[in-house]
């Protein structure tokens, strides 16, 4: 069974025991916490390869790779083979954001148009550096720290890729209208 497919069978309220103590991403704070096996967290959303759980009134955001702890199988980290061309490079990209999800929205971050490029750099020695420049939904939003994070450890998957530099900018600003309209239907925006 795929990622997707078995955190499709996850919903909302969703009651599970940690099968053993797992690293968690705290929300809004973006620092990792260790959750203590045989504790009960709640499903609060289920996206792309990640899920969020409550736990002692906070939530958190537990990665693919560790879904073995809420009793699921864990997901290794997406790579590519070493031979990869550029083009399949900068395609894997983009895949690994679209499976970065905002944890209190169900869109991921490309369709909430809030990635608004992607570079990626060789250089003389080899070594690719990807840079994303990206937003928010809001200034005071504090979860850019765990979106970034979320998507540096997807994207640092390939062995291609050395380094990941995510800036956060405001100018423009995020608007409605840069949603796709995938993301507009799914939020009930049209």
């Amino acid at each position: 069974m795929s990622d997707i497919e078995q955190i499709a069978t996850l919903h909302k309220g969703q009651q599970l025991p940690l099968q053993r103590d797992v690293e968690g991403i705290s929300i809004p704070f973006g620092k990792t916490v260790t959750l203590p096996e045989d504790s009960v967290v709640s499903v609060m959303q289920a996206k792309g390869s990640t899920v969020s759980v409550g736990f002692e009134g906070r939530l958190y955001l537990i990665e693919g790779a560790n879904l073995d702890a809420l009793g699921l199988e864990a997901q290794p980290r997406p790579t590519l083979p070493e031979d990869a061309s550029e083009e399949e490079i900068e395609q894997f990209v983009w895949e690994q954001l679209r499976t970065c999800f905002d944890p209190e929205i169900p869109v991921n971050i490309v369709d909430l148009g809030l990635v608004y490029g992607c570079r990626i750099e060789r250089l003389i020695n080899g070594d690719r550096i990807v840079t994303i420049r990206m937003t928010l939904t809001a200034p005071g939003c504090g979860m850019g720290d765990v979106i970034a994070a979320d998507a540096r450890n997807k994207i640092l998957g390939a062995p291609q890729v050395s380094k990941v530099h995510t800036e956060i900018v405001f100018d423009p600003p995020w608007s409605r209208e840069m949603m796709s309209d995938e993301a507009k239907l799914e939020l009930g925006m049209f």
